[in-house]
């Protein structure tokens, strides 16, 4: 009897060194959690017992637990390294239709050749679908998709509106609108630029010219600017755009000698913005100029009361400039909130929101099976995953920049290996003892 308990006893500590060793051996995995030998002893039943008398039969390894406390967080330069704080895990799927689902703390993430957001076993991360604006949808499992993050930002946005704010020098010497020539700067007293989008994402340089003539307009005001507009066609030519009100397309306006039309902007003689002549703001014509297959009906609308220009006795200077136009954008960069939404960056300057990492918990961790890879598949034991977000309950939040380490104490293991290999030691002697009696 005492060579089977002496061989429980020798079987319970290869189970304790093999466990500790695998907790060495992962001290430096990502994500990875420890985990450790529960053991019971071992008593012959019978109805007929005597406690007095009763002598134990072994140790029966009972389970080995597995240890889901927080490991610490490694600071990355990665956006798409992700660490959860809290009791959370990421979800994964093995391609890109499956519907099954396994889980994971390990957030070293990267992009495969197909814009997928993937761990280094091609594992899928899986997010809620959002609005523009990050909100999410929906929450179900069965609604989660891998990440995706496209290359470009989507179809482009032909200019519709453009918001200029200036300063114009009230001390700037009159000049007659019936002279404008863009091409001569001796014809207008200010000029800025900016660059403006057709349908199809092409640029065209618009420019705004000012010229200094007093009482022009219905206004009544001395203090009065002709604003003349040019926009370069597909070659790259200036042409010079009529100016129009926003009613009827009809002219704004007086027509110049050269029949181009202008919009005016009025100043009192403290140099405040008093309007524009039309009173409802100033639009160009129809760029029928486009010869690429772009909208050929576009106009664009030039505000300039949003920004209140001024005119006092200072040099030209532009105050804002800013355009709603953006060309196709090709993919600079991500981010990720520490509550889960992706936001995508693009070279036009737009911000699309690709998603939300979709995150699940379980009522009892230590059921979840493991099935290598730093991953862990649902059990009866475990319970269905309860999905959610980040931030709400007992998720956690994530940390884009950062990695969750092991949560192996190496100290703490070294010495469960050293006592395991003394209990190892010492069961061996006494099965030698057994047999040598």
């Amino acid at each position: 009897m005492s060579f089977s308990i002496a061989l429980s006893g020798l079987n319970a500590a290869q189970a304790q060194l093999d466990v500790t060793s695998n907790n060495i051996a992962n001290v430096e995995t990502t994500g990875f959690k420890g985990s450790r030998t529960a053991f019971g002893d071992i008593y012959a039943n019978s109805a007929f017992g005597n406690s007095d008398t009763a002598v134990g039969n072994g140790v029966l390894l009972q389970q080995v637990q597995q240890l889901f406390d927080q490991g610490n967080l490694d600071f990355t330069s990665q956006a798409l390294d992700l660490a959860i704080s809290g009791e959370g895990f990421f979800v994964l799927s093995p391609d890109q239709i499956s519907q099954e689902r396994v889980y994971t703390r390990a957030g070293n993430f990267g992009v495969d050749e197909n814009g997928f957001v993937v761990n280094s076993a091609n594992q899928y991360l899986q997010v809620f679908p959002v609005n523009d604006d990050g909100s999410v949808t929906a929450t179900a499992l069965s609604s989660t998709t891998p990440l995706q993050l496209p290359d470009t930002a989507g179809a482009p946005q032909a200019t519709a509106e453009v918001e200029i704010g200036v300063n114009l020098p009230a001390n700037a010497q009159n000049i007659s609108v019936d002279a404008f020539d863009p091409t001569d700067s001796n014809t207008y007293s200010a000029s800025t630029s900016i660059t403006l989008y057709d349908s199809l994402g092409d640029s065209h340089i618009a420019t705004a010219y000012f010229v200094k003539e007093p009482n022009l307009g219905t206004s009544g005001f001395q203090n009065t600017w002709g604003v003349f507009l040019t926009v370069t066609d597909d070659t790259g030519t200036q042409n010079i755009v009529d100016v129009y009100d926003g009613v009827g397309g009809a002219l704004s306006s007086e027509v110049n000698a050269g029949g181009v039309a202008y919009g005016v902007l009025s100043f009192d003689s403290q140099g405040a913005f008093q309007g524009t002549d039309p009173a409802n703001g100033i639009y160009t014509d129809q760029f029928s100029f486009l010869t690429n297959g772009a909208d050929t009906t576009q106009q664009v609308y030039f505000d300039f009361a949003g920004n209140t220009p001024t005119q006092f006795a200072s040099p030209f200077s532009v105050s804002s400039l800013s355009q709603d136009g953006f060309t196709i954008g090709r993919l600079t960069g991500l981010s990720v909130d520490d509550q889960g939404v992706i936001q995508a960056t693009y070279s036009n300057g737009q911000t699309t929101a690709a998603g939300k990492v979709a995150m699940a918990r379980f009522s009892n961790n230590q059921g979840l099976l493991q099935i290598g890879n730093t991953t862990w598949r649902a059990s009866t034991q475990s319970g269905e995953p309860i999905p959610g977000e980040a931030g709400t309950s007992s998720f956690g939040l994530i940390q884009s920049g950062a990695l969750e380490t092991s949560n192996i104490d190496l100290t703490k293991e070294l010495v469960t290996l050293i006592t395991s290999q003394r209990n190892f030691q010492a069961n061996a002697k006494s099965i030698e003892t057994s047999n040598a009696v």
